[in-house]
């Protein structure tokens, strides 16, 4: 009797593929299983969602598949459930949400399990080396030190941002020596729990919260308010040392990977047991081997970046959202899902309490506790002997300014850095300058494929579009004019550093932006050196801002955030009371107290003062009441339907299309079609069109209802279109 398999392929198309499972194949199909098959001219993996003993095509139509490549389903059916249900929330097919959530080296047709592991360990005359030899090779001497606690595998060099070449010299000295061992998976850690470090002791807020956590029972969604410096991360240990002790696994997200090798320290130095690694910045190997642990049950904590969600637990015990509001956890590229969104019904589908937490929540979570469908607790001191910080606005109207610092600011330093203290300077634009202008024409230079200006970059010699990578040597002549004299407009991170470094001699100075951390294990470096106090000026993006500890700075100084308070983009105020409270958390943060001073033009600005004078709590809450007045999410729920063209008007004419398959009445609203923000980018028009509906089942019907229509349209094959549900950016 003939047997067909339903198989869901990584392809843009809403639909499933049917083919017949020939008979010398002998692993009977089941649903999650991967598969080979035909498709077109090539071969395509993708995972069974239903077997059948008939088919509606004809056996000229049918392709049998090539092979089955598992001989049980990859995924547990929580997480299969999870995936279904993101697929149809998000609006795209089955296959392309459960390539999201398999490791890169399974959907190319690794083997699941691996038989051996390899490791690095110590030979005889390592462990007799004297370590002192290695005083002037650093990262030799912290990975000797490493392997003397224990043995290394070779998935953990990276994600300890140990050296490779440090991993060479040891091996060329005869000190180390790779060996391999067959893998048995070591679940001792679930009848008895080592703690490596004594816990701290928790404070009244701490406690009441650990103890409410702990008490929980099955799916709870709770929302962990926390001042910065709070200690948020302690009452994490203590949930997890509880989570643990019942012998389950824990799921912890962090938004970027620059906070994955403190929170993994973190908790390495609290619990001996196992930690995989899952982010961007590892090998598909790496990331497999990681996978695995976490779904044998042998890695008891799991720590990732956003695609880290959908690793499988065998004893699935809590997910924690270490800053819930961040919105690197919403995707921007392909499918446009939100790791916080899904997490929550992860824990819903497993039955197990979600923790978010925050000091600055988003506007969608804190909706959701103060109506009561999340769990509030809050802790409003700072820990131990931190105290609050003092905040004061430098009105620069009229102020002459050198590379962006008023002399109010660079006074302050100059107390704060005799003092031996460390200061932060935060400035979120990258580069040397935001523009180049002729000092004689006025002309800007802008990027011949984007509406953008090009950025100065003066180290590497050139102008770049921050937007499509568009690059060029810095011009000699004027574009316009052919005249020399050329200046570059404005203030980036760069030239703020360089300045820095000649006012202060005598005071190192670390940038640290997206250009200065391209390179592998960089950040981390930085970090480091940081903490051990070998730079004393901080100068970066928002790459700072996220929950660093750095005890010794007593000082924050934001430069130009006027921009922030006049953007298109309705979410433009949270994000920057988000950034704000963000990088002023990073002062004081020990025994030390912290100052955070704000430049600015609008020094009279309503929202500013509330934000200064009444915290970040009231202003959100306010900010909540605005979007509702206004109906705009969370209150009401959108879609941001973007459309791209060589032709603006294709794009116009395809959303107008568009817009009319939609309803338009007092529950649901169409606007557009609009230019985005940034008109052109890369070559082409954008325009987008926003429906949105006061009920979030009657948006999923009606755009469902006229998705098959929208395909079928002949323009939707002439432009590129993308469907951004709950979209997080308007830009």
């Amino acid at each position: 009797m003939p047997l067909f398999v339903e198989v869901a392929l990584p392809v843009p198309m809403r639909q499933n593929f049917s083919y017949q499972v020939p008979e010398h194949i002998t692993i009977s199909p089941q649903k999650g299983m991967r598969v080979q098959v035909p498709f077109g001219r090539q071969q395509l993996i993708g995972l069974i969602t239903a077997t059948s003993d008939s088919c509606s095509l004809t056996p000229k139509q049918i392709k049998p598949i090539v092979a089955i490549l598992d001989t049980e389903p990859l995924l547990p059916d929580s997480l299969y459930k999870l995936t279904a249900w993101a697929a149809r929330y998000y609006f795209c097919s089955l296959g392309q949400m459960l390539s999201q959530a398999i490791p890169v080296a399974l959907r190319k047709g690794a083997e699941v399990k691996a038989s051996t592991v390899s490791y690095w360990t110590l030979t005889e005359a390592g462990k007799e080396a004297d370590i002192n030899q290695l005083n002037r090779a650093p990262a030799q001497r912290k990975l000797l030190h490493s392997l003397r606690e224990r043995d290394l595998e070779l998935g953990e060099i990276a994600s300890l941002e140990l050296s490779k070449a440090a991993v060479k010299s040891l091996d060329e000295k005869g000190w180390i020596e790779k060996k391999s061992r067959t893998l048995d998976i070591d679940l001792s850690w679930r009848n008895e729990l080592e703690m490596t470090e004594e816990p701290h002791r928790l404070n009244p807020e701490q406690a009441i919260a650990v103890a409410t956590l702990t008490q929980q029972q099955g799916y709870h969604c709770t929302l962990l308010e926390g001042v910065t410096g709070s200690g948020k991360t302690e009452v994490y240990l203590a949930l997890l040392e509880t989570v643990l002790k019942q012998g389950k696994q824990a799921l912890v997200l962090v938004p970027e990977i620059g906070l994955t090798p403190q929170t993994i320290n973190r908790f390495r130095r609290r619990f001996n047991v196992k930690v995989a690694v899952i982010h961007s910045g590892l090998t598909d190997n790496q990331r497999l081997d990681a996978w695995r642990q976490a779904k044998s049950g042998e890695a008891a904590i799991i720590i990732g970046t956003r695609s880290a969600l959908f690793t499988p637990m065998l004893y699935p015990g809590v997910i924690i959202l270490d800053e819930e509001h961040d919105s690197s956890f919403k995707q921007q590229e392909g499918v446009g899902y939100h790791a916080r969104d899904l997490a929550v019904m992860r824990g819903h589908l497993e039955q197990i309490p979600v923790l978010l937490g925050t000091a600055t929540p988003s506007l969608e979570t804190l909706q959701n506790a103060l109506n009561g469908r999340y769990q509030h607790l809050h802790l409003g001191k700072r820990a131990g002997a931190a105290e609050k910080v003092r905040q004061g606005i430098v009105d620069i109207r009229n102020q002459p300014l050198r590379s962006g610092m008023s002399h109010a600011l660079l006074n302050e330093m100059r107390i704060h850095l005799d003092a031996g203290n460390q200061v932060i300077l935060f400035l979120n634009r990258r580069g040397f300058a935001p523009a180049l202008i002729c000092h004689e024409c006025g002309h800007l230079h802008e990027c011949d494929r984007c509406d953008a200006f090009f950025t100065v970059h003066q180290a590497l010699g050139e102008i770049r579009c921050h937007h499509c990578s568009n690059q060029y040597a810095i011009p000699k002549q004027c574009h316009s004019c052919g005249s020399t004299m050329l200046a570059g407009q404005g203030v980036g991170t760069e030239q703020l550093a360089s300045f820095l470094e000649k006012e202060f001699p005598n005071h190192p100075v670390v940038r640290i932006d997206r250009d200065t951390t391209r390179n592998k294990g960089s950040l981390e470096g930085h970090l480091n050196a940081i903490h051990k106090g070998e730079y004393k000026i901080l100068v970066g993006t928002q790459m700072l801002a996220k929950g660093h500890h750095f005890p010794d700075v007593t000082l924050v100084g934001l430069l130009d955030v006027d921009g922030a308070l006049f953007s298109a983009d309705f979410r433009a105020p949270e994000r920057f009371g988000q950034l704000y409270t963000q990088v002023s958390g990073r002062a004081g943060r020990a025994t030390k107290p912290g100052t955070v001073l704000l430049q600015t033009h609008q020094s009279d600005n309503a929202m500013l003062r509330e934000l200064m004078h009444k915290g970040y709590g009231e202003f959100a809450r306010n900010q909540l009441f605005e979007r509702t007045q206004a109906l705009l999410p969370p209150a009401w729920h959108m879609i941001l339907i973007r459309a791209e063209a060589h032709h603006a008007i294709d794009a116009d004419n395809l959303l107008n299309q568009i817009g009319a398959l939609l309803p338009q009445d007092e529950e649901c609203e169409v606007i557009g079609p609009m230019p985005a923000p940034l008109d052109r980018k890369a070559g082409k028009y954008r325009r987008q069109l926003l429906f949105q509906t006061k009920n979030r089942n009657r948006l999923q019907l009606e755009f469902e209802r006229a998705l098959p229509q929208i395909e079928q349209l002949p323009l939707a094959k002439k432009c590129r279109w993308s469907i951004d549900r709950d979209p997080q950016d308007l830009l």
